[in-house]
């Protein structure tokens, strides 16, 4: 299993992710009826989406505070990340949902932070030497 040294602009990265998914998680579960009414988005949608961040923000912020992570771990992240930001845009042209004009802007403008989020995670993965394993 190939691992890495993180590197610190991996790191801060990991730790951005990890607020903004708490951040955004906490927002959803504690206002989700207000914000349904404001975004026309469906309640359940967004407090589902709240159950989704906050272990995901446990995650990260426990990856954050590691030296040396497997490198499928960051990729994972990515992934998840990626899968996040694209399905952001796809609920929005599938018709699963009606939002109005605002919330078609915090729904795309959150996939879209997701999506920077992604590259500059990748960015640091890249920027994280490879760690050489230790022969017995």
């Amino acid at each position: 299993m190939s691992s890495i040294q993180t590197s610190t602009f991996l790191r801060r990265v990991l730790v951005l992710d990890a607020v903004s998914c708490a951040g955004m998680g906490l927002l959803l579960l504690t206002c989700s009826g207000w914000l349904a009414e404001l975004l026309s988005l469906p309640a359940g949608l967004l407090s589902e989406a709240a159950l989704v961040l906050l272990p995901f923000a446990m995650l990260l912020a426990f990856l954050s505070t590691r030296a040396r992570l497997p490198r499928f771990a960051v990729w994972a992240v990515i992934v998840v990340n990626a899968i996040w930001a694209i399905d952001s845009i796809v609920l929005l042209f599938t018709g699963w949902v009606q939002p109005n004009l605002l919330g078609y802007l915090f729904v795309a403008g959150q996939g879209a932070f997701v999506a920077v989020i992604a590259e500059l995670e990748y960015v640091g993965l890249r920027k994280s030497p490879t760690v050489t394993p230790v022969s017995a």
